[in-house]
């Protein structure tokens, strides 16, 4: 998962021609302008910050670290393209799944393992509709601990041969 973040920023450092002892000065420019960047890019950048108040990377520590928590929000101010050929609104989810991975001490444990478990399928490019989500979750806070892994494996699996077969009858 951090692969995903950290793929984007060698290209940014590329793009900029930036050495790699220049990479914190970077990263503090583009955590200052998070509008003007990609979210992955920014996602990067704060984790070559050290928070002053934890010592943990910059957005990632503990739920009462008040300078990780605002530059855990400001994350949200970053760009957000849509891939081609995938479903409108399958890059925020994928940036909300790895934000939850990523931070998983501000979420229930819940919530981290359908976010971890659904990030495969939305980096192939399916998302699951509004009704499916609430499938999930439902199915989750109604799950005994020892058959949630398992369940939500089954429902995502659910989802994505959903949506295969959806594509396969709009190519048709």
């Amino acid at each position: 998962m951090d692969g995903i973040v950290e793929e984007q920023w060698s290209v940014f450092l590329r793009h900029w021609d930036v050495s790699r002892d220049q990479e914190v000065a970077l990263a503090e420019m583009v955590t200052a302008e998070p509008d003007r960047h990609d979210w992955r890019v920014v996602d990067a950048a704060f984790d070559r910050l050290v928070c002053s108040e934890c010592g943990d990377r910059l957005s990632r520590g503990p739920v009462a670290c008040s300078a990780c928590d605002l530059a855990h929000g400001f994350r949200y101010a970053a760009i957000e393209t849509d891939r081609p050929g995938v479903r409108l609104g399958n890059e925020h989810a994928i940036r909300v799944n790895v934000s939850v991975v990523r931070r998983p001490q501000v979420t229930s444990d819940n919530e981290v393992l359908v976010r971890r478990l659904l990030l495969p399928v939305l980096l192939v490019g399916h998302l699951p509709s509004i009704e499916e989500a609430q499938r999930m979750s439902a199915l989750v806070k109604r799950s005994p601990q020892a058959q949630k892994h398992i369940l939500i494996e089954q429902a995502i699996e659910e989802i994505a041969r959903h949506q295969r077969r959806a594509k396969r009858r709009s190519s048709k």
